[in-house]
């Protein structure tokens, strides 16, 4: 199975020291999830792994079909054929129509004067009702839904989810994880920086917990989410409580 394989990664910026011996793996076809309290490094880390931030040591290597890539080493446009990106407040383009928006993601793959047909993706997301609509008017939910299509239309393996959730309502937010489940299941590599814990529960395979910039534990979540870890990471008193969905942290 293809993995995305980091290890002692670190990374600075401004001088200063954000992630320190990093170590995770991070398969295709699995939900993996990266959780912390604010400041742990959870957004730098996913940032790094798609060639926003530089490793200031370490390796993050793509294993695929056999052979191994060094993902710092990629072009752009290589990278964009394997790795794609949906931040928490990923721009919103004024003006542009949502198919448009998603035909962005065709670009690592076509000629600028080539049309592309973005109707998959559009339709794999929801949203190809809103295909003709000025994305600066769509709902939080919807806007989140085109910015995974215009993710999608990259034909990514891996797909780095930075606080999907974030800023969604209760619904929004459901639709977003099971979307990416979904992908999961397909075959996708999904990795999401996740705040809410019970959304890590409810929908993560493994749990990469930060804090301070490095690797607090890491596992399945039922094992590493419990009630003595989140006092000592998040300094939160919960409980655990069996729901027939699972466990759920209150």
């Amino acid at each position: 199975m293809s993995s995305i394989l980091v290890r002692d990664l670190e990374v600075r910026l401004g001088g200063q020291r954000i992630l320190a011996g990093i170590s995770a793996d991070f398969p295709a076809g699995r939900f993996s999830a990266v959780a912390g309290p604010n400041g742990s490094g959870k957004s730098t880390l996913l940032r790094t792994l798609v060639g926003i931030h530089a490793p200031s040591a370490g390796r993050i290597t793509l294993e695929e079909a056999g052979t191994v890539h060094s993902l710092p080493a990629m072009s752009p446009r290589q990278r964009a054929l394997r790795v794609a990106l949906v931040s928490q407040d990923a721009p919103v383009p004024a003006g542009l129509a949502v198919r448009d928006v998603v035909a962005l993601g065709r670009l690592p793959h076509r000629r600028w004067f080539e049309e592309a047909d973005v109707t998959p993706y559009l339709e794999r997301t929801g949203v190809d009702h809103l295909a003709d609509r000025d994305v600066a008017t769509l709902s939080g939910g919807e806007r989140q839904r085109v910015h995974l299509a215009r993710a999608l239309a990259q034909e990514p393996s891996w797909l780095i989810l930075d606080e999907p959730t974030n800023h969604l309502d209760l619904a929004a937010q459901r639709d977003v994880l099971d979307l990416a489940s979904g992908l999961a299941a397909d075959g996708m590599g999904v990795v999401a920086a996740l705040h809410d814990l019970n959304h890590v529960l409810e929908h993560a395979e493994t749990v990469l917990v930060l804090a301070n910039g490095a690797v607090h534990s890491a596992g399945a979540p039922a094992e590493v989410l419990h009630p003595e870890i989140v006092r000592e990471v998040w300094a939160a008193e919960v409980e655990s409580v069996a729901t027939s969905r699972g466990r759920r942290l209150l």
